[in-house]
């Protein structure tokens, strides 16, 4: 397993990190004790997504069960996400209802994340969507999961956070960041960066997310 990201914090003074992968049914039958010995500490399931067509459908992952029980079982701590195409503060209370009776039955030891993303390659519903309702539904969802019990995360990339969100409305929930540069492009601070989507792990017959979680020491 190629890790490029241990190369940006080995031996960093002020963080310590784990190393992650995350996952949908995309990604096919896991073997997750493989995944374990491959190096691999903890994984972000996809627990739900909304359709971005105009119906808007909630749909849990039809792999959820399935990997939450086996990452559990190779001893990887597990966080989870949905995928939001919510359009209104409405749908997002809707969103996170939905994401915590799919998980209030698991143990979940990372944060429940909220992903609202772009669809770049097809017309979605959230196409005319402003920065300051995406602002308001992510805001929303983040305190529904933290008065549940959970932390709350924010899927976010460098346009997200210099296009979309208010990062002074939401400056209390951590940042999941994507970035598939050697080093992050961000002035802003994270606690997770998704640094790959061509990782290569044992135990995942495709290719993979890869993350890593920071520390402070």
């Amino acid at each position: 397993m190629t890790v490029l990201a241990e190369n940006v914090y080995e031996n960093d003074d002020h963080y310590d990190y784990k190393i992650g992968i995350d996952v949908s049914y995309h990604n096919g039958a896991i073997n997750w004790q493989k995944v374990k010995e491959s190096g691999v500490d903890f994984v972000i399931i996809r627990a739900a997504y909304r359709g971005y067509g105009k119906e808007g459908k909630l749909n849990r992952d039809k792999c959820f069960e399935e990997y939450i029980t086996g990452a559990h079982s190779a001893g990887l701590d597990v966080g989870v996400y949905i995928f939001s195409q919510a359009i209104s503060e409405e749908e997002a209370k809707e969103e996170a209802e939905f994401i915590l009776r799919i998980i209030k039955d698991h143990e979940i030891e990372l944060p429940v994340v909220y992903d609202p993303e772009s669809i770049l390659d097809a017309v979605a519903r959230t196409d005319d969507v402003s920065g300051d309702q995406f602002t308001r539904n992510t805001k929303l969802f983040c305190s529904m999961i933290k008065d549940a019990g959970y932390q709350p995360m924010i899927y976010s990339n460098m346009l997200w956070e210099a296009f979309e969100f208010d990062l002074t409305e939401l400056a209390e929930y951590p940042i999941w960041y994507a970035d598939y540069e050697l080093l992050p492009q961000t002035p802003y601070h994270f606690e997770y960066w998704q640094y790959s989507n061509e990782g290569n792990i044992s135990g995942v017959p495709s290719r993979v997310d890869m993350d890593i979680r920071l520390i402070p020491r």
